[in-house]
């Protein structure tokens, strides 16, 4: 009886050390550190110029080819200078905001995926103070950890900020 129970304890100690080894190959969950640019269109492009940022994203996979996504950053836009109707120069305030993004992510092809995000925009600093809300429409390429990804993301406080954005990140 006491072999038994021993041959028994051992294939189970091995089936589920085994089915630990296959999961970790599965990899169901990443994390990783990305940066991005932002491009200005719109009112936005005529006050403020292009912006950096940076940020940490994590997904965690689904079902097939459907993926949770989340991500938070630190993106700057440095302001223009304007001039007023009676010639008066003046400067527009850096656009710092803290996006946190939760979304979709459904892969085409095994590396071509299209995602869209959705959350908050927390507008630091002397411009625009306060909370808006985000969203961000995208298609990118991930190869094993390289994650390249084209975006558009639009914030909405008083009124819309939006930019086209390139952002390039390693997940593990």
């Amino acid at each position: 009886m006491k072999k038994a129970l021993l041959t028994f304890s051992v294939m189970l100690f091995m089936f589920c050390l085994g089915a630990q080894t296959s999961q970790a190959q599965l990899k169901r969950f990443s994390l990783g550190p990305f940066v991005e640019a932002g491009f200005p269109t719109g009112n936005f492009s005529n006050t403020h110029n292009t912006g950096y940022g940076i940020g940490i994203g994590a997904d965690i996979k689904l079902v097939a080819g459907l993926t949770a996504v989340g991500s938070v950053s630190y993106m700057y836009f440095g302001g223009k200078s304007q001039t007023d109707a009676l010639g008066n120069r003046y400067d527009i305030a850096n656009a710092k905001v803290i996006p946190i993004r939760l979304g979709l992510r459904y892969n085409l092809i095994s590396i071509l995926y299209v995602k869209v995000e959705g959350g908050t925009a927390n507008f630091t600093g002397d411009y625009n103070n306060g909370v808006g809300a985000l969203v961000a429409p995208g298609v990118g390429i991930r190869l094993l950890g390289l994650d390249v990804e084209a975006k558009y993301e639009a914030w909405f406080k008083d009124n819309t900020h939006g930019f086209f954005g390139l952002k390039a990140g390693y997940n593990f």
